[in-house]
């Protein structure tokens, strides 16, 4: 598996779902931010302060950016960070783009996820 560095974003974030086909505008440009329209709900990944009132959320989360670009063909960066944070017991939201991979947690489990990406060899920048 490879050693990675994560950054920890600094905004907190909600998940947020909207019913199919909601029109929405996107979130401000930011760090971070993500929008999905499927055809069963929309859902949308934002900071906090920026949630519509008309979505359901789940608040309270976190977000470590990797900050390295791989290939598409290169095995085992997403398992990297999950895999660890998984034996450790702590829930994710994962996503990706198109040059690297965001990985969610909840803010009562930061310090916990930090301690457990470092113990699997990442580097961390707060």
């Amino acid at each position: 598996m490879p050693t990675l560095t994560l950054s920890l974003l600094e905004a907190a974030y909600a998940v947020c779902r909207l019913p199919a086909g909601a029109a929405m505008e996107p979130p401000s440009p930011g760090p971070f931010s993500l929008l999905v329209q499927a055809a069963e709900e929309t859902t949308l990944v934002c900071p906090f302060d920026q949630v519509p009132l008309e979505a359901e959320i789940d608040a309270g989360w976190r977000c470590f950016r990797i900050d390295q670009s791989f290939d598409f063909s290169v095995p085992g960066i997403l398992a990297s960070v999950l895999e660890p944070l998984a034996k450790a017991g702590i829930g994710i939201f994962a996503t990706s783009t198109f040059s690297t991979d965001y990985v969610l947690v909840k803010a009562g489990d930061v310090e916990r996820a930090v301690e457990t990406l470092r113990a699997a060899g990442h580097h961390i920048h707060p």
